[in-house]
């Protein structure tokens, strides 16, 4: 049982009201919150459902951006998961932007100083007021330091975790509620999913994840030059504030500008490419948000970074499982596919293969005879998302956050050089890691541990069984097996030997008694064996009609 919290009842009712007013107030009045509707919006929710899937889409979205950044970031979360979603509500959360306009000045410096403890005068020689971005999290400043270095100050925005907060308590209790009222809500988990956002979002709210996230770029391409990300200032920043290196370049998808520059496109999406590839296949953390906005070109053709809040995590596992669908999915071996995504526990074993191997076959023979750079993965995402809705193919959110990534990182690539092969490129970085995994110190650690475990296994099998033959002995042990249905079927098998024994013995009997009869003297009046053997014969026959009958009748059932 669900109780809703007294003191978040007016934005309860905000919540209903905006869904009911894009057209889901049927839901509302099945997850018990239609009382919180004002008369109007019950008769307006209840009569104006969307009427085709893409206007209840484009709804969602708006419903979405009208209650604010908790929902902008559920609805931007919720695009990632194409398995929860038909195809045509994820292109829609596509979408939504956090973009909105700034807190006042006054607020934001207050939170500034409050994380400094100190005025901004004292740390910073120049601060502009006027913010260079705003977000529905945080706003950025552009701001000098004492000795001239200019940097770019990140700062929450003002009570924004108390809202955030508010909005994550009644989603969690929306998800119970859905779990309870809602059956066709309870295989996605609604529950688990309110609290795995939960999680997620709060970790955005802590700038000093994104620092140490930008540390760990820096280190991974400190041998790369033509990569570069900005310092962090680490003793001015906080959980709520971050003081970050100012990098100046030109974005990357502004070509007059990289062309009036005199810079060489080509050298460019080698680097680009050459840094996706790196922090794909042998770093196993990748930037998840390389849009142009984040990505500077620097003098020298170097690329900056910048905007680390978003990231992707592959383990060797990952990356291993993901080379071998890669090189399925390049030979157009469909049963390889289907059987890799199974051993990666994308598809459920028990999946319409018949099905699923049609449709991927479909998908692919589009593709069939074409160079690998003529192959658009933005195109490829778009149509494999029916089929990962169709067929419930659960894609973990780095994987798919991986497969935006590159789709981003393509455009990016085609912008700057329209007939760069990536594949040419990425090739040698793919070769490297399947050797890699041949190699003793790939394999060898988990052989090891797999062999200690056999090892302890056989070291503790002689102690082990020498307890249980003494409780055995002592009859302390029993062994209790549960199969399912096992009492049900039980017993039909009495009734089956009961039915056998008592047709063996009737069948037996009759015979008897029938051989029996022309033996006997007919004449009036009968002596007591002759009715005995007579009425007995009767009883016998009327005794197999009835075993018959009652055949026939569970035959029936």
């Amino acid at each position: 049982m669900v109780f809703f919290r007294p003191r978040h009842l007016r934005r309860y009712r905000k919540i209903a009201e905006v869904m009911a007013r894009h057209g889901f107030g049927a839901i509302i009045t099945q997850l018990g919150l239609g009382g919180m509707l004002r008369l109007p919006d019950r008769i307006i929710g209840r009569d104006q459902e969307p009427k085709t899937p893409r206007s209840a889409a484009t709804h969602l979205r708006e419903a979405l951006e009208e209650l604010g950044p908790t929902f902008i970031k559920m609805g931007q979360i919720a695009s990632t998961r194409p398995e929860l979603l038909p195809p045509t509500f994820i292109e829609e959360l596509s979408k939504l932007q956090d973009d909105v306009p700034p807190a006042p000045w006054e607020q934001a410096q207050m939170v500034i100083e409050t994380e400094l403890g100190v005025p901004i005068e004292e740390v910073f020689l120049a601060f502009d007021p006027t913010p260079i971005a705003s977000a529905s999290l945080a706003q950025v400043y552009a701001a000098m330091l004492p000795d001239h270095t200019h940097v770019v100050v990140k700062v929450q925005r003002p009570n924004i975790e108390k809202v955030i907060e508010t909005d994550l308590a009644i989603i969690l209790d929306i998800a119970q509620l859905a779990n309870e009222r809602l059956a066709w809500t309870r295989p996605f988990d609604p529950v688990g999913l309110a609290e795995e956002f939960g999680i997620a979002l709060r970790s955005e709210l802590d700038y000093r994840r994104e620092g140490r996230n930008a540390d760990r770029f820096r280190e991974n391409f400190a041998d790369e030059p033509y990569i570069y990300i900005p310092l962090v200032y680490w003793e001015l920043s906080t959980e709520r504030l971050m003081v970050l290196e100012r990098i100046q370049g030109i974005k990357a998808d502004n070509i007059a500008a990289i062309d009036a520059a005199g810079y060489d496109r080509e050298d460019i999406a080698m680097h680009a490419a050459r840094f996706v590839i790196q922090e794909i296949l042998e770093d196993g953390f990748f930037h998840a948000d390389p849009h142009p906005g984040n990505l500077l070109i620097m003098p020298g053709e170097i690329i900056g970074l910048m905007d680390f809040g978003t990231v992707g995590y592959l383990d060797s596992s990952d990356r291993a499982n993901l080379v071998r669908l890669y090189i399925a999915i390049i030979q157009f071996d469909v049963e390889a596919i289907i059987e890799q995504l199974i051993r990666m526990h994308i598809a459920s074993p028990s999946v319409d293969q018949f099905g699923l191997q049609r449709d991927l076959r479909r998908l692919l023979r589009k593709y069939y005879g074409l160079p690998l750079k003529e192959i658009s993965a933005s195109d490829m995402l778009v149509e494999i998302q029916p089929i990962i809705y169709e067929f419930q193919l659960k894609i973990p959110s780095d994987y798919w956050l991986l497969l935006k990534t590159l789709v981003i990182m393509e455009g990016v690539g085609k912008r700057l050089a329209p007939d760069f092969d990536v594949f040419e490129v990425s090739g040698p970085y793919v070769r490297r890691f399947l050797l890699k995994l041949a190699l003793p110190n790939s394999w060898g650690p988990s052989v090891l541990r797999g062999a200690a475990g056999w090892f302890d296994l056989f070291n503790n099998f002689p102690r082990q069984s020498m307890r249980i033959l003494d409780r055995i002995d002592r009859g302390d042990m029993e062994l209790q097996v549960r199969v399912p249905m096992m009492t049900q079927a039980t017993k039909q098998l009495n009734q089956m030997a009961n039915r056998v024994i008592l047709a063996i013995l009737v069948g037996t009997l009759t015979i008897a008694l029938a051989l029996l009869i022309p033996s006997l003297d007919l004449s009036w009046p009968w002596n007591l064996p002759t009715w005995l053997i007579v009425v007995g014969f009767i009883l016998m026959v009327t005794l197999a009609l009835w075993l018959m009958w009652s055949i026939l009748r569970s035959n029936r059932r």
